[in-house]
């Protein structure tokens, strides 16, 4: 009899009185072997789930940053494909933390939403966030994602007022909460009305709850970190990549400019102890 591995994101939101850490990368960005060695740098700088941005020509949801790591990572022809042969040998390298993907709904039909999920389960993956996914026509996802022992990760915003609730009560995994309205990317103030939004989303849901979009410093983890079980950075992390760009793709520069990357990001997770 086979037996389903707990998933790894259920196992890391088992002890609710730990912050939790969750980075995000985009696949690709400078090549695909930088990315791996960046989310072993992340994980030992404390992250305890990775997100993993598969690049998309076209990412609405996110700002500049993000967007010019798409491009970057576009013209060496990444995919959904290869974001899954990195699972796979993240898995292989002996990497627990959990890893979710994060992908725009239009390369997901394409690729197939059954063979996506069953993809995503065997190489190691546990969820995905699609963020254009509306909650309402999410049905045939969240079913081959239950199949597959994997979690469709919920996007739930300031703007969501009336629909808090119903996010909340079918969210699994984690509820991602966005800070901000607009698209991602550093910001130096958040939302005044952050907390009261947090606090209504914690009450319309059992599944932990992740903060992000803007968030960029230490200060703003620490301020946040009382209000949800996770914190996600992403363009401020994706920003230092960029930073160093052509010493991470220098062979002799790389292993450097990784550690000032890692040395980064262990300050935004100190901030949560």
């Amino acid at each position: 009899m086979t037996t389903i591995h707990q998933n790894r994101i259920d196992h890391v939101f088992a002890d609710r009185s730990r912050k939790r850490f969750i980075p995000f990368i985009t696949v690709g960005d400078p090549t695909l072997e930088v990315t791996y060695k960046i989310a072993h740098a992340l994980v030992e700088a404390g992250a305890d789930i990775l997100e993993l941005g598969i690049p998309y020509s076209d990412p609405l949801a996110d700002g500049p940053t993000i967007q010019q790591a798409s491009q970057r990572a576009l013209k060496h022809g990444v995919a959904i494909k290869d974001a899954l042969q990195l699972v796979v040998k993240l898995r292989a390298s002996g990497m627990e933390a959990g890893l979710v993907l994060f992908s725009y709904v239009n390369p997901v039909f394409q690729y197939g939403i059954e063979r996506f999920f069953a993809d995503l389960a065997a190489s190691g993956a546990d969820g995905v966030v699609i963020p254009d996914l509306p909650v309402e026509e999410s049905g045939s996802a969240i079913a081959a994602a239950k199949k597959h022992g994997v979690h469709v990760i919920s996007l739930v915003a300031p703007t969501s007022q009336t629909r808090i609730r119903m996010i909340g009560e079918q969210a699994t995994g984690f509820l991602y909460c966005v800070s901000s309205l607009g698209v991602t990317g550093a910001r130096t103030e958040l939302r005044g009305d952050l907390t009261d939004f947090l606090k209504r989303v914690r009450e319309s849901t059992t599944a932990p709850t992740a903060v992000g979009f803007g968030i960029s410093t230490p200060e703003q983890v620490r301020t946040l970190a009382p209000h949800a079980d996770a914190v996600i950075v992403g363009s401020a992390i994706v920003r230092e990549i960029e930073r160093y760009g052509e010493q991470l793709q220098d062979p002799n520069q790389c292993d450097d400019a990784v550690e000032k990357i890692k040395n980064f990001v262990h300050q935004l997770s100190s901030a949560l102890q």
